[in-house]
């Protein structure tokens, strides 16, 4: 599909997809939140072609869910770590991992775990305004005005 249509949409769903809609993006935003921050921690936890993985960290980057530092001079080496925005995507990515569990399980799978606590997390959407969890009521989308 073409992106430019998708960045353009007025469904933020739609735009959304356009920066983190691929399989690639998604795991490193979910290794970045685990506190992965150099090229080659992402290479050897995801396996990911050195080629794709310059892709997509540059792609993240100019979409403002990381920031680029520099964290050696000689040799240049950058970091990459997360932004607000990036952070603010943890979420999406545990319920995504929580559904994940549910319908596509089966053999042993990773579970996040409160670190403070040592409880598996049990992620839960709920609209901040009614209280209601997402998914329990009927929604509607409707055009800004």
């Amino acid at each position: 599909m073409n992106t430019k249509i998708l960045s353009d949409a007025s469904c933020p769903i739609a735009r959304s997809l356009t920066c983190v809609g691929d399989a690639w993006s998604m795991l490193i935003l979910r290794d970045a939140s685990m506190g992965l921050t150099r090229f080659d921690e992402f290479r050897k936890s995801l396996g990911i072609a050195p080629t794709i993985l310059t892709r997509r960290l540059a792609t993240l980057t100019e979409e403002g869910l990381l920031e680029k530092r520099r964290y050696s001079e000689r040799p240049p080496r950058d970091e990459y770590v997360l932004t607000d925005a990036g952070r603010d995507f943890l979420p999406v990515l545990v319920l995504m991992g929580a559904w994940g569990r549910r319908y596509r399980g089966g053999g042993r799978l990773k579970r996040y775990i409160d670190s403070e606590t040592g409880e598996e997390i049990q992620p839960v959407a709920v609209d901040a305004v009614t209280g209601a969890k997402i998914g329990t009521r009927p929604i509607r989308a409707v055009a800004d005005d």
